[in-house]
Order: C-alpha cells, then sequence, then structure tokens
C-alpha cells in the first residue's frame, strides 16, 4: 500500500484537528475513532497477555512430560481452536450475569467481560500453536540440557529459547483472534458508547459492523483499513522482538 495516502489519512483517524474529523462524509465526534482504537487495544492485548501467561507454561508442560491421555488431551486443545465465539459470549453472558457465579461482581457489559471472552478465544490457538512448537523441538537440545545438569525449570528454559519464533506465532495467531472478534464481545459488551460519543465497550470490529449495517461503507472500510494496520504493527513488532534476541 502507499504510503502517501495513508499518511494524509492518518490525521483524520486519529481525530487530531481541533473539530470532528469528516471520514468520506461521516462525521464522527472529536475523540471517536481514537477511543475505540484504544479500548480495543487495551481488551486484546489484555486478553493476549494473560492467555500467554497461561498457555505458554501449559503448553511446555503438555509437550514435555508424558502422560495417560496426552493425545486426547492435545485433541481437546485443538478443539478449542474452532469453538464458536458466539457460544463463548454466551457463557461468559452467563458467568457475569446477575444470576451467574460471577453476578456480585457486576462486570456485565463493561470492558473486563469483553476480556474474559477473548482470554477464552485466545487460549485455545495460543496453546496448541505453542504446543506443536514445543513438541518439534529436537529431542538432542532436551538431552544435552540434561547431561549438563540442567534442572527441569532449565529444560524448559531452553526448549522455549528454541521454539520462540513458534510461540510468537502462536501469540501473534491469538492476537489476531482476539483483535478481530465481533459475536462475543457484542453479547458481553453490548458496543456501548457515552454520550459525547467516547467509546466505552465499543471495539474497531464492532465499529465497523455498525456503520457497515447502517451503509455507510466508507466509513467501515477506513475503520478496517485502521484495524488491519494495527495489527501488522503488532506482527512487525514481534518479528522485531524476535529478530533482536537472535541477535543478542
Amino acid at each position: 500500500m502507499p504510503i502517501e495516502p495513508v499518511a494524509q489519512l492518518a490525521p483524520a483517524l486519529l481525530d487530531s484537528g481541533a473539530g470532528p474529523a469528516s471520514l468520506f462524509g461521516a462525521s464522527f465526534r472529536e475523540g471517536y475513532v481514537g477511543s475505540i482504537i484504544a479500548v480495543s487495544l487495551y481488551v486484546s492485548l489484555t486478553a493476549v497477555a494473560l492467555s500467554t501467561l497461561v498457555s505458554v507454561p501449559a503448553a511446555v508442560a503438555i509437550g514435555l512430560t508424558e502422560f495417560p491421555g496426552k493425545g486426547f488431551v492435545k485433541s481437546v486443545v485443538n478443539t478449542g481452536m474452532g469453538f464458536p465465539s458466539v457460544v463463548v459470549g454466551l457463557v461468559v453472558l452467563f458467568a457475569v450475569s446477575n444470576q451467574g457465579p460471577l453476578g456480585s461482581l457486576e462486570l456485565i457489559f463493561t470492558r473486563e467481560a469483553m476480556i474474559m471472552s477473548q482470554f477464552v478465544l485466545a487460549t485455545p490457538p495460543i496453546t496448541a500453536i505453542s504446543l506443536a512448537a514445543v513438541s518439534g523441538v529436537d529431542d538432542g537440545v532436551r538431552d544435552a540440557a540434561r547431561v549438563l545438569g540442567g534442572t527441569r525449570i532449565d529444560v524448559a528454559l531452553v526448549v522455549i529459547k528454541e521454539a520462540r519464533y513458534g510461540i510468537a506465532t502462536a501469540v501473534l495467531a491469538g492476537f489476531g483472534r482476539a483483535v478481530s472478534e465481533v459475536g462475543s464481545v457484542l453479547i458481553v459488551g453490548g458496543n456501548i458508547t457515552s454520550a459525547d460519543g467516547i467509546s466505552k465497550t465499543r471495539t474497531l470490529t464492532t465499529a465497523i459492523q455498525l456503520e457497515a449495517r447502517q451503509g455507510r461503507y466508507e466509513t467501515a472500510m477506513i475503520l478496517g483499513a485502521v484495524l488491519v494496520a494495527l495489527v501488522l504493527t503488532v506482527n512487525a513488532v514481534v518479528v522485531r522482538f524476535g529478530d533482536r534476541g537472535v541477535a543478542g
């Protein structure tokens, strides 16, 4: 994509002018686009970070341990990658509703509920792809670590280092699943904005769905371009981090 047109659109996309920005005839209140970008990043990055903290250790533990039913566990993890997002949304909605086990926390139609749903959706792909990366590490690497007197934690760290690109790919896949989600975040978040147009639980994906449903296709395409740009930026950051790790 040429850089010049993107650069020309950037001020409008970020609502950086003195008044509301006008995008192909669709006027946004000041701060609207920036607020939905902020909500999208906050919810998705938090969910993926939490999921990574759970998924990667689980993948390493499963990959380095032999136990009865290991194949079944792998099948369950792989099946979770295709779990319907609307079902996840319904389960989380029940959990945080007044009648649910978490009803006392009053999480319904909040960003925290959206994080919960995206956490559930991101965990299976991060776990499955990380598990595949860990399982793909040559047995000689593990044996060498053990021969040198390494503990189980030392062996796990060596395996993680060898599988870092696969794990990075897993995190990116989880982020892509989370940030592109529509169904579950609509159910548990409600696509809410405040009276002044600032997003409370509206994300880029739900905003795109709303704009397209109301026939403002040009605006929906602009928001879609912003979403793609965010995903590409996160991908570039992760790849860059991995390259620095190799250089180090």
